[in-house]
């Protein structure tokens, strides 16, 4: 067997098509639900994000122990949004107690798995990974909850999501200069993703001034560069996996805003956004 039946190729339209759309429903569920439901719908929203990347990550990636990685993932999103909403001034340093649990949960599960337990040292990456995106994501309830949140939230989704399509929409025409071979990605549509959230998030500035145009475009350009590296690292994992299944595109779509929300937090605790 070749090379190639074991990865087969998957076209550029198979792997960017899915994936912007994916990123059209994360927007509108994001930025959506919240301005519908407030608050409420932020939670909903981020719930509704964390399930979705729990159960496309796992089937994504192939994990063993795949009940139990579901589980584990549902739970720690489940602490992580708890650990964020119940207390009056909420810190980021309590959701490193759920990432310790959920570690350790974690290597007790794999550990436990019947023999001969293959593939233990990739499952096991693959959870962690997983728990510490679902933990990420739930920061953007921290970022909801700081003064004029609301706003830097629904900025930090539109701006991300802006970055995204325009990543897969420049590739899926002109990969170009290509990064690595196979994988449908050019430099162009990296650079034109981050223009495009620096783009999103000056216009949606509050003022007019020069000071917070600046600001506006260094939260803009902080969020697209983070969110386009993962989409591009989501890439390849697609490519890795090498076939056409709903799970990659919903990983394509949530795993560049999970990177990106600690940042939005820590720009928006610091005045820009």
């Amino acid at each position: 067997m070749s090379d190639a039946d074991v990865h087969p190729t998957m076209s550029p339209r198979v792997h960017h098509l899915p994936a912007a759309g994916a990123v059209v429903v994360l927007v509108l569920v994001a930025a959506g639900l919240p301005a519908l439901l407030g608050d409420a719908g932020r939670v909903a929203a981020v719930l509704t994000l964390q399930l979705a990347l729990v159960a496309g990550w796992v089937v994504a990636t192939g994990i063993r122990g795949f009940a139990g990685s579901l589980a584990l993932g549902a739970v720690a999103a489940v602490g992580a949004d708890l650990a964020l909403l119940l207390p009056d001034r909420p810190q980021l340093d309590v959701v490193l107690a759920v990432l310790g649990l959920g570690f350790l949960a974690a290597v007790v599960h794999q550990m436990t798995r019947p023999a001969p337990r293959l593939y233990l040292v990739a499952s096991l990456a693959g959870v962690v990974l997983l728990l510490g995106s679902v933990c990420a994501l739930a920061v953007l309830l921290a970022v909801g909850r700081l003064d004029g949140g609301g706003r830097a939230v629904g900025t930090a989704v539109l701006a991300v999501g802006a970055a995204l399509l325009v990543g897969h929409l420049v590739d899926l025409v002109l990969p170009r200069p290509q990064i690595a071979p196979d994988v449908p990605r050019g430099l162009l549509g990296l650079g034109l993703a981050v223009a495009a959230a620096v783009v999103v998030a000056v216009l949606r500035r509050t003022e007019g001034v020069l000071l917070d145009a600046l600001s506006a475009a260094i939260y803009g350009a902080a969020l697209g560069g983070v969110a386009a590296l993962v989409a591009l690292a989501a890439s390849y994992v697609a490519v890795e996996r090498g076939e056409r299944t709903w799970a990659l595109p919903v990983v394509q779509a949530v795993l560049p805003l999970a990177a990106a929300a600690p940042v939005a937090y820590a720009l928006a605790v610091h005045g820009t956004g």
